[in-house]
């Protein structure tokens, strides 16, 4: 089968094999759909021409044919006021049909993946609390044995960034843009107390698990991306490695038209650290890609489908 999931910033495509368990290929492409999105309220027609071209460069290198295609969109699509009309040219131009889907739903295949990825690490606490930090949105989801609590929040690197342009005004708005998830988790901490663990998923924390892994967005390997443990100090010396970089060092490094994005992200990043009075991160690469092919993969018709 084949997920798809269209964030704030990137495509990602995985062909999974529901008898294996396995990924059988991936493709990954920066499309900035939410490219203007915060000063025009609407998905530009040129984010949606590059979100057509990275879904029919990923049919050109991944067999789309006879597979089953579940593919879900998040943060950005959500609020655009022109989400019907985007999502129908993208099937009518690519044959793929996107569903939009609530920051809840997102939130619990997220958490489907990283549980799974966790499992695979023998990672052994009783309770985590998990953050997903994309282009449009924040999701954290504290999981606890008996338990499982997630909000959404619009905050998101490509939001951020574009809202307030350098790394200086950022830094001065995060406590303000971020108030409302520090309440939420002071709230769940008062309720259902501390957790024994951090995770984080999504671009900014494994592009900085790959540089302290010494990867580039070319030379990127999931595998070894997996279980990277981040210190909190570490971001100030990944950022200042990073902006001290020559621009084109830097595109290579993170990836063209990313660098701005992980910056922000990393400012992110670590106030989040401090909401939640964590100093040690663990990182999957696993994320809302990989649970929407473990939860298409536990339907009984596409199991079915799969063994014909």
């Amino acid at each position: 089968m084949i997920a798809i999931d269209l964030g704030s910033n990137t495509l990602r495509v995985l062909e999974y094999d529901c008898i294996t368990g396995r990924a059988t290929a991936d493709f990954e492409k920066i499309v900035k759909t939410a490219d203007k999105l915060n000063s025009t309220g609407v998905i530009d027609h040129e984010a949606v021409d590059r979100v057509i071209y990275a879904i029919k460069e990923a049919q050109q290198q991944i067999d789309f044919e006879g597979q089953q295609v579940v593919a879900v969109t998040t943060e950005a699509v959500r609020q655009a006021k022109n989400s019907d009309d985007v999502l129908s040219r993208i099937a009518k131009e690519t044959g793929v049909q996107f569903r939009m889907i609530d920051g809840e739903e997102e939130a619990r295949l997220t958490l489907m993946a990283v549980k799974e990825r966790l499992r695979k690490l023998h990672h052994a606490s009783k309770s985590f609390v998990l953050v997903d930090i994309g282009g449009g949105s924040t999701e954290i989801i504290f999981c606890y044995p008996d338990n499982t609590i997630s909000k959404s929040f619009p905050v998101g690197i490509v939001t951020i960034a574009q809202q307030y342009g350098t790394l200086e005004t950022i830094a001065e708005a995060l406590p303000r843009e971020m108030l409302s998830m520090q309440m939420f988790c002071a709230e769940i901490f008062a309720t259902h107390g501390e957790v024994d663990a951090f995770v984080a998923t999504a671009g900014t924390p494994t592009t900085v698990a790959a540089m302290k892994m010494g990867q580039t967005y070319a030379t990127y390997d999931a595998a070894k991306i997996n279980g990277t443990i981040l210190q909190k100090e570490e971001l100030d010396f990944y950022l200042d490695k990073l902006l001290s970089m020559p621009f084109g060092q830097r595109e290579e490094t993170v990836g063209t038209g990313r660098s701005d994005l992980i910056a922000a992200g990393i400012l992110i990043f670590k106030h989040l650290y401090t909401i939640l009075e964590q100093e040690r991160c663990i990182v999957v690469d696993d994320g809302l890609r990989e649970g929407v092919a473990l939860d298409a993969c536990q339907t009984p018709t596409l199991v079915q489908r799969k063994k014909k």
